[in-house]
């Protein structure tokens, strides 16, 4: 599992890659509360674009992760989903936390970007 951070004004963009399991979801969101904690943006956007597979750890990760962007007045959203990820983010509610799609609008210009790798 890879993640890429992108940051712009008033959003963090978690683009993340490969499987999304209870072996690393840990590190994805240690990964992104540290962007969040860092910019405090007003958007977490979490893009599945590049996720090959997903079990309930990445439902946890996008619920947790509404909390957080609750408390700090901001919102999340989860883009770029297949539709078997999109079918089961509505099953469980998920709208009702973050915007969930498909497929993206098209981002804002880019101004930093890192890179993490977890296990």
């Amino acid at each position: 599992m890879a993640i890429r951070l992108e940051i712009s004004p008033g959003c963090v963009t978690a683009f993340l890659e490969g499987e999304i399991d209870h072996h690393n979801a840990a590190a994805l969101r240690v990964c992104i509360d540290e962007a969040v904690e860092q910019y405090r943006p007003e958007t977490l956007r979490m893009d599945f674009g590049g996720v090959s597979f997903m079990d309930s750890s990445g439902v946890g990760l996008v619920m947790g992760r509404a909390g957080i962007m609750r408390v700090l007045g901001g919102r999340v959203e989860a883009v770029n989903l297949t539709p078997q990820a999109f079918k089961v983010m509505q099953l469980a509610n998920l709208d009702r936390l973050a915007v969930i799609r498909q497929k993206a609008r098209q981002r804002a210009p880019q101004r930093k970007e890192g890179q993490h790798e977890s296990e």
